[in-house]
């Protein structure tokens, strides 16, 4: 689903978004805004690329960041939480990796974690997945956005099923 697919989506189903982006750096927002009308649909980004950032701006705990690495689907699932917790959005997305050509730690170049967070009768369900994606930085940015946004009815639809991971 392209991001005029996202758009119509979240506004069929109620959705007010969140981004809390790391890697993409903007991306999520910056493709829906080029959709007109997604201003009533995008409540706010954050672009959160230190450790401090993410602790600071959405209460990534420095243990979790210790424990698993910035590239990790831990620390997505906080950084997605805490991007709902402090706006009133009912979903959110979070990415977290390496857009870069360059392995680090031992986590392969392309590398990028993600989560989706719904909040549904005052209750959050995340979704948490990593994929790997290859190209040059501007490419795997782009590429890591699109799926982000591709993959939120999906999970969307598994929420509204029950169902969490």
């Amino acid at each position: 689903m392209n991001p005029a697919g996202i758009v119509k989506y979240l506004e069929q189903h109620g959705l007010l978004l969140a981004t809390a982006e790391s890697c993409t750096a903007g991306r999520i927002v910056a493709l829906l805004a080029e959709v007109p009308g997604s201003g009533s649909l995008v409540e706010c980004g954050y672009v959160v690329y230190s450790p401090e950032a993410k602790q600071r701006l959405l209460g990534v705990n420095p243990r979790t960041i210790a424990h698993f690495n910035l590239t990790s689907v831990e620390v997505a699932r906080e950084m997605v939480i805490g991007a709902l917790r402090d706006s009133p959005a009912n979903v959110a997305i979070a990415t977290t990796g390496l857009c870069g050509t360059e392995d680090v730690d031992g986590i392969p170049a392309g590398t990028v974690c993600f989560a989706w967070g719904f909040v549904h009768e005052d209750r959050v369900s995340v979704f948490t997945r990593k994929h790997r994606f290859f190209g040059d930085r501007a490419t795997l940015q782009h590429e890591a956005a699109i799926h982000a946004l591709e993959m939120l009815p999906h999970f969307h639809a598994r929420m509204k099923a029950g169902e969490s991971a």
